[in-house]
């Protein structure tokens, strides 16, 4: 039998060994298998698609442009998970994704093309780690996402992974978090630059220090009601500290405001910005601390005393650190693609003697060898973990410092040891038209050209920049965020249908720190958008200021100069074959679209 036969057969169910992970385990077993009445029925004809289509959502299972087939979301609380449940979806990746799983910007695995009858077994191998997709999907409290390099790095305020397990834990299975009125996101950061960028969360939280009698108190700064989607808006600050022994008591204060107040009628205006868009910031704020009161003085939801083993990667026992035993021998001659590699993705940890790893994933797809591969590494040569970041990328902790050389040799034998880590070449896309039905266009074939476009930047300063894009209006490519950013349209050209991307410009955190929204430029051809980038990166590059962000040079030249820039491109002179072919096709583009379930 095979290393990775053998890893796959040696997994089975974790015990229950004591109260929380017994009646947690019990609950999620019921609900699968109510779930899978659900689809018996379904399947049967005794109940119609919109019956079915809630039970379903809040289960994180999506419907496909396919017909027949599903996307199954799968939530990794914090981001953080065990080499034990990363071996169990390379597993579910073989078994039911085609060999393969997508790393979304929300720190989920999504697998897809899963038939509906196999869902129900799907879902028990992920409960057989205390993984779940449950609330992932639907009109819930969905992933909530942390530091991906929290408890590493110098600098941080606090290791926030404990209280985002905890958030995670308290709205699981709950009445008042499963049925709200559209999705509510929830991150934690640990440093002061915001690296999970509340200011577009529902609930953003900070981790901050005071010292109050001359003793240290943990707490966070609490922003609400920033959201992405067509109409981006900032978060407003509610707290600039909250004890973090008020943490699940504040956030289920802001919940119970939305679950009464959002728009149930219109779900393009349901999320809880528009709440405060409509009444007023000083009505939200005093009614959130009524609310707060409320609960304080009657109770609410508890704050979980404990969470069970392995749920967000805890783990009670921590092993031991990986020696490196297993890793490849290598000689030590000169090296430029490693010299490249450890100047991009290896981060010095304030525990001397240890690097952090990012590990490059094209766009976020993995295949089922390359899960088991990284999971290996993170035992034997880490902390026995792997963290899942929002750029669709994958964090090995506690690497010593001479096995670094060792390990990228590993990740070459996975073909993982890209460089560029989160740079203008690592670029950030949804699967768009690959599988949803509410996109316009496959991103992922932009990202593949775009990439090529990018890479190898001369400029070190333009190597720093993102560019981000998404299939259609939605924002799950996040394009509002990027310093360059793509989001998937279509035009009518001679008769004929043609891919197109808005590009915007200037998004991200500013030189003060408060996150703003790039500039919608204007809509360019799917095969030229990279183009375009490349176009306006080689222009920064040439005329920037000294000391000039990429957004103070937007702001500078003003959007109708970078209209002008690309002009030629939006409305080009004639159109070749190929400009009528999305990005990845050999067929002309036709724009299909089918039910968006993500404001269901």
């Amino acid at each position: 039998m095979s290393i990775e036969n053998m890893e796959i057969a040696e997994i089975t169910s974790l015990p229950a060994t004591n109260p929380v992970e017994a009646e947690y385990d019990k609950t999620v077993r019921a609900d699968i298998e109510l779930f899978r009445e659900h689809i018996n029925k379904y399947l049967a004809g005794e109940i119609n698609d919109d019956q079915f289509r809630a039970q379903r959502l809040r289960r994180g299972i999506y419907s496909q442009r396919q017909p027949g087939v599903q996307m199954i979301r799968t939530k990794v609380p914090g981001g953080t998970l065990t080499a034990l449940q990363m071996r169990q979806l390379a597993r579910i990746a073989d078994q039911f994704g085609g060999g393969k799983g997508h790393l979304t910007t929300r720190q989920n695995m999504q697998y897809h093309f899963v038939p509906l009858a196999q869902v129900p077994d799907l879902l028990y191998s992920l409960a057989d780690v205390r993984l779940t997709t449950r609330e992932a999907c639907y009109n819930t409290v969905r992933n909530i996402t942390a530091d991906s390099l929290a408890g590493l790095l110098p600098g941080e305020a606090f290791d926030v992974r404990p209280y985002a397990r905890l958030a995670a834990f308290a709205f699981l299975h709950k009445e008042l978090t499963d049925s709200l009125p559209r999705k509510f996101k929830i991150s934690f950061s640990g440093y002061a630059s915001d690296p999970m960028v509340g200011g577009m969360h529902d609930a953003g939280l900070t981790a901050v220090v005071r010292t109050e009698n001359g003793e240290e108190k943990r707490g966070f700064r609490v922003v609400i009601g920033g959201g992405l989607g067509p109409l981006p808006r900032e978060a407003h600050v509610l707290d600039e500290f909250l004890p973090a022994e008020n943490l699940i008591q504040r956030l289920e204060a802001v919940i119970r405001l939305f679950n009464k107040y959002g728009n149930r009628q219109n779900k393009n205006t349901a999320r809880l910005k528009f709440v405060i868009k409509d009444r007023g910031w000083d009505w939200v704020k005093q009614t959130v601390e009524e609310e707060y009161q409320d609960i304080l003085t009657n109770g609410g939801i508890p704050t979980p005393a404990s969470v069970p083993e392995e749920f967000g990667g805890f783990v009670s026992k921590p092993p031991a650190l990986g020696t490196g035993a297993q890793l490849p021998v290598v000689d030590n001659a000169a090296d430029a693609e490693f010299d490249r590699w450890l100047e991009t993705n290896v981060a010095p940890q304030r525990q001397d003697g240890y690097g952090a790893v990012t590990v490059c994933v094209n766009q976020g797809n993995m295949s089922g060898e390359q899960m088991r591969g990284l999971a290996r590494l993170a035992e034997d040569a880490g902390d026995g973990l792997l963290r899942f970041t929002i750029e669709q990328n994958v964090v090995l902790g506690f690497i010593p410092v001479g096995n670094l050389r060792r390990v990228y040799a590993a990740l070459k034998l996975l073909g993982l040891h890209a460089s560029g880590a989160n740079e203008v070449e690592d670029i950030v896309t949804c699967p768009g038209a690959y599988s949803c039905n509410l996109a316009l266009t496959k991103t992922m074939g932009l990202g593949a050209a775009m990439h090529e476009a990018v890479k190898g930047h001369p400029d070190k300063v333009v190597r720093k920049l993102k560019i981000r894009s998404s299939g259609c209006p939605n924002s799950c490519g996040q394009h509002w965020i990027g310093d360059i950013g793509f989001y998937g349209n279509a035009r009518k050209i001679n008769g004929k249908e043609v891919p197109y991307y808005m590009m915007l410009l200037g998004g991200g955190y500013d030189e003060t720190g408060v996150l703003r929204f790039g500039f919608s430029v204007q809509s360019v051809p799917a095969r030229l958008a990279p183009t375009a980038a490349r176009r306006v990166l080689d222009h920064y590059s040439a005329n920037r200021g000294e000391g000039e962000t990429f957004r103070q040079y937007v702001l500078r030249h003003k959007v109708e100069f970078f209209k002008q820039m690309t002009a030629d491109l939006a409305k080009p002179a004639e159109f070749s074959p190929e400009m009528y072919l999305d990005w990845g096709d050999d067929v002309a583009y036709s724009l299909q679209l089918g039910r968006g379930e993500c404001a269901s």
